[in-house]
């Protein structure tokens, strides 16, 4: 099983390097498996298609996703080159994914200038000290999305 794990890591390392190599994108690579099948795998994407949310694991549970035809990857293992940033930390848990491994720590990623630090930072301030300026705005009108859901028969709880 431990060779298993490591095949899977190096796949996901060599994502990481085949990217920067091939001046594709950032040094991170992620692979996506169930029951010892590789269901689908990404290199970071943020610069080739200039969107920010395209890091590595992000894209790789778009495609799992994709393939099984499911928002819930239950039963999955993510192998990541990098300790997951926030966001793909957020849409790990989203996932249901069962487990992450991970080869490069934060710290290494912050030592290259890729830093979560200041995210982590701003979300333990109250939303009212945070820098990004944040405005609620027609909350009554909005709840009616909400109310339409709680008894639509397309209703899916996520």
């Amino acid at each position: 099983m431990e060779k298993q794990h490591q095949e899977f890591m190096q796949m996901a390392i060599d994502l990481s390097v085949q990217n920067v190599s091939e001046s594709i994108g950032g040094p991170f690579g992620a692979v996506v498996v169930k029951d010892g099948k590789v269901i689908a795998k990404s290199a970071n994407k943020v610069t080739s298609t200039n969107d920010p949310t395209a890091h590595a694991e992000v894209s790789a549970i778009r495609l799992a996703c994709t393939e099984l035809n499911t928002f819930d990857l239950s039963g999955c293992v993510i192998y990541t080159s990098c300790e997951p940033c926030p966001m793909c930390l957020g849409a790990i848990y989203w996932a249901r994914i069962d487990t992450i491994y991970y080869a490069n720590t934060k710290a290494d990623a912050e030592n290259i200038g890729f830093s979560d630090k200041f995210i982590y930072e701003e979300l333990d301030k109250p939303m009212e000290k945070r820098s990004l300026q944040v405005i609620q705005l027609m909350r009554d009108e909005a709840l009616l999305a909400f109310s339409l859901w709680e008894t639509s028969a397309m209703r899916i709880n996520y």
